[in-house]
């Protein structure tokens, strides 16, 4: 093994098909994303047989150009790691099938990574001071994670959501108040032209769970207050309900979050997941961290969403740790935080 330790890794879990090569888990050499999110704005959501179709014809293209944009031959690669879950089973078969493929053809090691996994390290790729333990916020289209970051590679999830994901309420409100996909970037835009305490929109707390999340009765109330105001002829503000759920949705988020970290008694947190963009969020976890006291880490936007890079920081942790997958790894659309 050489000095430098480069990983080819493959992320197909969703819309993105991704190649990214990275050096030594912090070095990003390439980057490179093809995203289908114009495709799937046709239908208002992703269209699982149409992203695998997809992957399929793009992903050559995509690792190739990520190996000539890191100036690296497959030859010079140390390993190869892929997405085998969570996420769509179709879209994960299809990175897989290419990574065993690479991995065999080319006599190199296979490292399986967990999507979640990859999120959280996103934030290693900026932050090279930043080591665990510490926290994190996992929030995406398909995932509200809390995670106690033990070290690399072991991970205590504290709370998760119990029915909707924080992306997934933010798609379905704003197809409810004619947005379209994907939601997220919609709603923040919509919101800044709207009062945020406009519509008291209930914020859930789960009694078994302090830590665990509910956003399913938050997005029933959107959707029953639309209906209110149509069933009586009232004209009603789609700034104002995106704004005032955006912020139900970050104040539950925060004080959660802040419950953990003060219970927890770690001095350093991190976001990281494709609502972690959100420039209204991130303030406000910005702001309680620094009250407290505590370091605040979060990736750039481009890290945020899916995207291979962080796949091959994971991959890099967990190959250094001697983990390797055999020809028989599969896609795992359910696979859980800390399985293999």
């Amino acid at each position: 093994m050489s000095e430098e330790v480069k990983i080819l890794a493959i992320e197909s879990s969703c819309d993105e098909t991704a190649a990214s090569v990275v050096s030594n888990g912090r070095t990003v050499l390439s980057n490179v994303i093809s995203s289908q999110i114009a495709l799937h704005t046709l239908y208002g959501g992703v269209v699982p047989e149409i992203a695998s179709r997809k992957h399929i014809e793009r992903i050559n293209q995509v690792i190739e150009e990520a190996l000539k944009q890191a100036n690296t031959k497959l030859e010079e690669i140390d390993a190869i790691a892929v997405t085998y879950g969570p996420g769509l089973v179709g879209a994960l078969l299809v990175g897989v099938a290419e990574a065993k493929a690479l991995a065999y053809g080319a006599g190199k090691p296979l490292v399986g990574v967990h999507h979640i996994e990859g999120h959280i390290c996103a934030n290693y790729i900026e932050n090279p001071e930043l080591e665990p333990p510490f926290m994190c916020l996992v929030i995406s289209g398909g995932h509200t994670h809390l995670v106690n970051v033990v070290a690399y590679g072991k991970y205590e999830i504290l709370g998760r959501t119990r029915d909707d994901a924080a992306g997934e309420a933010f798609d379905k409100v704003a197809r409810a108040i004619g947005l379209g996909y994907p939601g997220g970037p919609k709603i923040e835009a919509k919101a800044k032209e709207g009062d945020a305490f406009a519509i008291p929109f209930p914020r859930a707390k789960v009694a078994d769970g302090p830590y665990d999340f509910s956003f399913s009765g938050l997005k029933s109330a959107v959707l029953n207050y639309i209906n209110g105001c149509q069933m009586k002829g009232e004209v009603y503000s789609e700034a104002d309900i995106a704004a005032s759920f955006q912020q139900a949705v970050s104040d539950v988020l925060v004080e959660h979050a802040m419950r953990a970290v003060e219970e927890h008694g770690v001095n350093k947190f991190a976001i990281a997941g494709g609502v972690a963009s959100n420039q209204t969020l991130r303030r406000a976890l910005e702001e309680a961290c620094k009250e407290r006291g505590i370091a605040f880490y979060h990736p750039s936007p481009i890290f945020c969403t899916d995207n291979a890079a962080m796949i091959g920081v994971a991959g890099y942790y967990e190959y250094m740790a001697g983990v390797r997958s055999d020809w028989e790894l599969n896609a795992i659309p359910n696979l859980k935080l800390g399985e293999r």
